[in-house]
């Protein structure tokens, strides 16, 4: 099984995987976990660049297809071996990410960017993607030091958030959207409710 978290920073992802990973671990699976852009040795680099440099000027076309560059090594490294092992696969951010920072916030034709996203994953996409939704001051309250892509402010965090749910609403059998307001465990038991679904299936 391949699962992805996403969702705009701040709403509580890496705490949800941890909860996530715990729960499968408990059903006597094993879980490998991986982050994008990262979890491989281009991968890292290529997230040094994207999050920490701040003096590379990086057009959006630029920066999407590092993103793709990052993932396809991914893929080819981490994720697809661990699924031919039986492994469940859970990653903070995949494709969807891609999809919606540099086509909704960098104005790049999502359409585009989910043709280009097949060819770097070579047509895996996960069983399911769960985006965790919170209001924006409540996810900005979140975060710490921003990164180079958290800096770009809230009107650009908005409309991140706003097609996070669009694209949801456009590919409900492929993106489910969880509420992440409340406590961890609150949110942990609403993930686990969808995700049940297709352990079950």
């Amino acid at each position: 099984m391949f699962l992805s978290l996403d969702g705009i920073d701040g709403v509580g992802k890496s705490t949800q995987l941890k909860v996530l990973v715990e729960k499968f671990q408990h059903l006597g699976c094993e879980v490998i976990t991986c982050r994008e852009p990262g979890s491989t040795q281009l991968g890292e680099s290529i997230r040094e660049i994207l999050l920490n440099d701040w003096e590379t000027p990086i057009d959006v076309v630029s920066e999407m297809l590092l993103y793709m560059a990052s993932r396809a090594q991914l893929v080819q490294e981490v994720i697809r071996p661990a699924l031919e092992r039986g492994q469940t696969v859970i990653a903070d951010r995949y494709l969807l990410a891609s999809v919606v920072y540099q086509g909704c916030g960098g104005k790049l034709d999502t359409d585009s960017i989910w043709d280009v996203g097949r060819v770097a994953t070579g047509g895996l996409l996960p069983d399911l993607t769960i985006v965790l939704d919170l209001p924006l001051d409540e996810a900005a309250s979140r975060l710490g030091e921003p990164d180079r892509i958290e800096s770009r402010g809230d009107a650009y965090r908005e409309a991140l958030r706003k097609e996070f749910l669009a694209e949801a609403e456009n590919r409900p059998e492929q993106i489910q959207v969880v509420d992440a307001r409340g406590t961890k465990d609150e949110v942990a038991d609403r993930i686990w409710s969808v995700v049940e679904k297709i352990v079950e299936s």
